[in-house]
């Protein structure tokens, strides 16, 4: 049989680890912490279980439902409540998110809901892109330069900035249009503007909510992962970290000091380089989760959540998920409390202090920098009185994930095979059928 070490043990080693082993392949997975499931994780807060990190997959592709399904997990794939997200703009204006937009570039420039973000005046400026020669733009190395040129900076910084900085941590000015959004310069060039680009997309993807969660958690699907390696008698090893990562062998140490050369045809890492050094302007994610009792939030005031302006004062919460709101089956199990998820940039963390969830007391700074964000952000009143638990992520962003591997090395998840859930289940996917010739 061919064998194969997988070095990770987050989604991407999972799904790669269960396809090759259910092909026949004899896998060796490592993980140097103790847990699998990398960012999708459960925690507890007030009682209830929730998802420690995203609840959410994108629906571009078909990648996770269809996985879900092989799970077991088809029945409980589930739509988010069409009311959908509001934005905050740089100057704390804030609406609902519009309804014909792409990463926030409007298909319709002049319709109501995106007048009611940007003004008559841009708005105005953005119609003129339908005047605007197709070439124009059509080679823009950023997204951000895209949109400037076609209908001008404000739409950009209105829409188009605070809702990619909700969905991507980046500024649109740092993102290659052709990877988050596939097919929009063609469009431009077949359609002669960019809105009418963007409506033909949207009416070529497929009908539905953008993104979709499962019932019960996004770590269901970790769940049932795990229990399908035991199925296919994946040699799992915990508490064990890749120190050399080679074309085909795994260097390893486990968590009592000794050492060990793991030999394969084949060897997958979701993971760097170990003598990499770590890319020097890594950020940090800081996740944090309150319930609360709040009967106000009952009518979900700015709909699913809000995304915020990077820039926008008064407020320091890039994002926040009134994921009671967002998610009917999390209503039911919080039988009439509210979830609020609210996130904030900060620096990288100790990898020691990554995904561990820590209570944390409301009258405390975080907490009640939480509340007073929520307020701002719902327009509702929530002290630290109505809180009834609260908990602290930290994560990690991206650290070129498996960039930088020996030649030969298959690199999977974040770091090479895209971004999200989708992008990174799909192309853990693509690598595995590569390897197995189908």
């Amino acid at each position: 049989m061919t064998e194969a070490i997988v070095v990770g043990g987050g989604v991407a080693g999972l799904v790669a680890a269960r396809d090759l082993a259910k092909a026949g392949v004899h896998v060796v997975l490592v993980e140097a912490s103790g847990t699998l499931g990398g960012m999708v994780r459960r925690h507890t807060v007030a009682g209830i279980d929730l998802d420690m990190a995203a609840d959410s997959f994108a629906t571009r592709t078909d990648a996770v439902s269809t996985l879900a399904i092989e799970l077991g997990l088809g029945n409980d794939v589930v739509a988010p409540d069409p009311r959908g997200a509001w934005l905050m703009t740089r100057s704390g204006r804030v609406a609902p998110i519009p309804a014909t937009g792409l990463l926030g570039i409007p298909g319709s420039p002049m319709a109501a809901d995106v007048l009611a973000v940007v003004g008559q005046g841009a708005a105005f400026r953005a119609q003129l892109d339908s005047l605007i020669p197709s070439p124009v733009g059509a080679k823009a190395r950023s997204l951000g330069e895209l949109v400037r040129k076609r209908m001008g900076a404000r739409v950009l910084d209105d829409l188009v900035v605070p809702i990619v900085a909700g969905v991507h941590s980046t500024h649109p000015d740092d993102l290659d249009p052709d990877r988050v959004a596939p097919g929009l310069r063609a469009a431009l060039q077949r359609e002669g503007s960019l809105a009418r680009a963007v409506l033909a997309l949207r009416e070529r993807a497929t009908a539905g909510s953008a993104v979709q969660g499962i019932r019960g958690g996004i770590v269901r699907i970790v769940d049932e992962l795990v229990r399908d390696m035991e199925t296919y008698r994946v040699d799992v090893r915990l508490h064990t970290r890749a120190t050399a990562i080679e074309r085909a062998a795994v260097e390893v140490r486990g968590a009592d000091g000794t050492t060990e050369r793991l030999v394969a045809d084949h060897v997958l890492s979701a993971v760097p380089d170990p003598h990499r050094p770590a890319a020097p302007n890594r950020t940090g994610i800081e996740l944090v989760t309150v319930v609360v009792d709040q009967p106000a939030l009952d009518a979900a005031p700015r709909g699913t959540g809000m995304l915020v302006h990077p820039d926008a004062t008064g407020v320091r919460a890039k994002a926040l998920t009134h994921a009671t709101a967002k998610w009917p089956w999390l209503a039911d199990a919080a039988d009439g409390r509210h979830v609020l998820r609210l996130s904030y940039a900060t620096s990288a963390a100790d990898p020691a202090d990554v995904g561990t969830s820590l209570p944390i007391d409301p009258r405390s700074e975080t907490g009640v920098r939480a509340t007073t964000d929520a307020t701002t952000l719902l327009g509702t009143p929530i002290a630290p009185e109505d809180v009834l638990g609260a908990a602290r992520v930290l994560w990690n962003g991206p650290d070129g994930g498996a960039s930088g591997l020996a030649d030969g090395v298959v690199g999977i998840g974040e770091g090479s095979r895209g971004r999200g859930l989708a992008g990174i289940v799909d192309g853990t996917r693509s690598a595995v059928r590569g390897l197995l010739g189908s």
